[in-house]
């Protein structure tokens, strides 16, 4: 039985995977900034702002002194606005940068020192395709989840000696929240433009994070896979 630690696991495809490790006979310990309707004897769901370093910490020191170690740890949770950079309120890019990096990072430092007794410790962060595809309307979205995927590579390098692996996902359009304010033709515009030309499900999401935490594959990390053919 693995230990999984989710953030943004109260909606979405957070929501989806906390359910989906669940059923697999994981033991889930959830992350968001609101209480989760999800329950089940081996979830374990914490109210934390990922912005917030302190609520971070506090998080870890409670998993460390009640499980000791985790196995992997899914960076999940995810801010955006689309708007162009000229009319961007600087409140707005500042959110976006610290929820989507610094959040990421806040949780991978903490995570690694709880990392090193797993056999096979993994760690899986959140991109977009909005990154090669140099959408408009999405620069500070974009140039975060750049920001995360470079982060990504380097982490690997520096955690793969301690066993630990670190790989990002870029998800294509799904219809969950993150998107609900951008343009329906904006989006069906992007999906027609992909190589495989459907909407992403979070099950397409699933099978490459379940890929990334196999045991089998602790000689990947520092990858980044797109959805749809993005490139």
């Amino acid at each position: 039985m693995r230990r999984v630690v989710i953030t943004g696991a109260t909606r979405g495809i957070g929501l989806a995977m906390a359910q989906h490790y669940l059923d697999a006979g994981d033991e889930v310990i959830g992350c968001g900034r609101t209480p989760s309707a999800l329950s089940h004897p081996r979830y374990v769901h914490r109210c934390v702002d990922v912005t917030e370093a302190n609520e971070v910490d506090q998080l870890f020191d409670e998993l460390r002194s009640r499980l000791g170690s985790i196995d992997a740890l899914i960076n999940n949770a995810g801010v955006a606005s689309m708007n162009s950079l000229a009319l961007m309120p600087l409140e707005t890019a500042q959110r976006i940068m610290d929820t989507n990096l610094i959040g990421t990072f806040s949780f991978t430092r903490a995570a690694v020192r709880l990392m090193r007794a797993s056999g096979n410790a993994r760690i899986v962060n959140f991109t977009t395709v909005a990154v090669p595809m140099r959408l408009e309307g999405e620069a500070i979205y974009a140039a975060s989840k750049s920001a995360v995927e470079t982060f990504t590579r380097v982490a690997a390098r520096e955690l793969g000696p301690f066993g630990i692996t670190c790989n990002a996902i870029g998800p294509s359009p799904i219809r969950t929240s993150l998107i609900s304010g951008v343009p329906e033709a904006k989006l069906e515009a992007l999906v027609q433009s992909q190589a495989v030309r459907r909407w992403a499900s979070c099950e397409d999401v699933i099978n490459v994070v379940d890929f990334f935490l196999r045991p089998e594959s602790s000689m990947v990390t520092g990858q980044v896979i797109y959805l749809g053919g993005a490139s």
